[in-house]
């Protein structure tokens, strides 16, 4: 199963990052600023935001193959879109949907490595854990050199059509190696049936309105968009109001909030990838913009990028030592970041490739680091919306670092910028190694019986 877990959890890391050369190609195209650009990247993590741990529910209930295969299937469908969109509005719908289509691998993977778990008696899920962390950063940190080559080979419209043999390879491999979910599972034999109840729709339009109001607020504020934040701020009590009281919450703030733990978790994850996406987003941009160089000789020098987060996810992998990994990778994020405050225009490439390489150390340190706590802290009996909840803090953190990047580039990406964008990345690297440090339960995550 291993193969379409991995395959699949990729799909929305590749397209995270292979965007980011291809901004400024498309801005070039269709005559957008980098202030609307930046809906390219928001557009994918809000929907990503809302649909994991929407469809992270449903693999809870009904199981993780049949969302797996219809989540892959429109993941082609809109790759295939995304090729052919003739202006930028369709474009950003393209990546909603991609979004979507992205949202259900990973809570899949998760839900599969729990039960599988549950069925050996054996808790050894180490190896797993490692291959998605793994693979969804080694992918991440990959996708702008991927998406320089791809962009110079056949424009910026490739990056959307690999999707679709990405799809096909999913389908294939979701058909022939997931399990099929047991008949209880399935909510077929019951309408009124545990699964049917546990389906919250209402819980789940006020998380969606919640996020939706609150990042269009983000991505342009204004004084006359006040009413934005007030919508969030309405649609948050209403959210909370109603998981608090009906029997099958979609997330069950109760048990959350009874488990303190876990919480943190996402507060981490949060800090470590606004800090990594900022990073990922504004540096390329400004290595475009700000150091003139080509989208793939900009994908080139983020390679060091890649190999770093390989090489240190791939040694670090098989050992959980949370905590040790979480310390030393906001330390290093802290050092990147300073190394920021140096880079001009005149810049040696080969500084520039070793302040990625840098970056490249707590991407593959932070994530897996994150993983494995959640896989310890959280409810087994729902892993799969647990795990949706820590990729939505995932993209959470990538909108906070897209509308950071339009707020500091606001007419292009230059030095001056990119240098306000560095301070705060800096600001997010310090508060995560704070909360990392606080936080005692960390010292206590050791594996447990499934």
């Amino acid at each position: 199963m291993i193969a379409p877990m991995v395959l699949g959890s990729v799909l929305n890391p590749v397209n995270s990052s292979m965007i980011a050369v291809a901004l400024v190609p498309i801005g070039h195209a269709l005559g957008a600023m980098p202030a609307q650009t930046a809906w390219l990247v928001s557009g994918l993590y809000l929907a990503t935001a809302v649909g994991q741990p929407v469809i992270g529910r449903l693999v809870d209930l009904y199981g993780p193959r049949r969302l797996y295969l219809a989540g892959t299937a429109m993941v082609g469908v809109a790759g295939l879109l995304g090729a052919l969109s003739p202006n930028l509005g369709a474009l950003v719908a393209a990546r909603v949907l991609l979004g979507f289509g992205t949202s259900a691998a990973y809570p899949a993977a998760m839900h599969l490595t729990r039960s599988e778990a549950e069925r050996t008696g054996q808790d050894s899920p180490a190896g797993v854990l490692t291959a998605l962390a793994v693979s969804a950063q080694t992918v991440a940190v990959i996708g702008p050199t991927l998406g320089g080559l791809l962009i110079g080979v056949g424009g910026w419209r490739t990056i959307f059509l690999v999707n679709v043999p990405l799809s096909l390879a999913c389908l294939v491999l979701g058909a022939t190696r997931l399990p099929k979910a047991p008949e209880r599972a399935t909510g077929r034999d019951a309408a009124h049936g545990p699964a049917a109840r546990g389906v919250d729709l209402i819980g789940m339009a006020f998380f969606a309105a919640l996020l939706v109001s609150l990042m269009l607020f983000l991505m342009r504020p204004r004084a006359a968009d006040w009413y934005l934040p007030v919508l969030g701020l309405v649609a948050g009590a209403a959210f909370a109001r109603r998981e608090l009281r009906v029997p099958e919450p979609f997330i069950d703030l109760r048990v959350l909030g009874g488990n303190r733990p876990v919480p943190a978790t996402y507060l981490r994850q949060f800090l470590s990838y606004t800090t990594a996406y900022a990073f990922l987003y504004g540096f390329t941009q400004w290595l475009e913009e700000g150091r003139g160089l080509h989208a793939a000789a900009a994908g080139l020098v983020l390679l060091p990028l890649s190999l770093s987060g390989l090489l240190v996810s791939g040694v670090t992998g098989r050992r959980e030592s949370v905590r040790g990994k979480l310390v030393v990778g906001s330390l290093v994020q802290i050092a990147g970041c300073a190394a920021l405050l140096t880079m001009n225009s005149a810049s040696a490439i080969w500084l520039l490739a070793g302040v990625g390489a840098l970056m490249g150390v707590p991407q593959g340190l932070n994530g897996l680091a994150n993983q494995n706590a959640l896989y310890r802290q959280a409810d087994p009996a729902r892993i799969g919306s647990a795990a949706g909840l820590l990729r939505t803090f995932t993209y959470l953190g990538a909108m906070a670092a897209s509308a950071a990047d339009a707020a500091f580039f606001p007419h292009g990406a230059d030095t001056g910028g990119m240098h306000r964008l560095a301070l705060l990345m800096l600001a997010g690297a310090a508060l995560l190694l704070a909360v990392t440090l606080i936080d005692r339960s960390l010292r206590d995550l050791t594996p447990r019986k499934a």
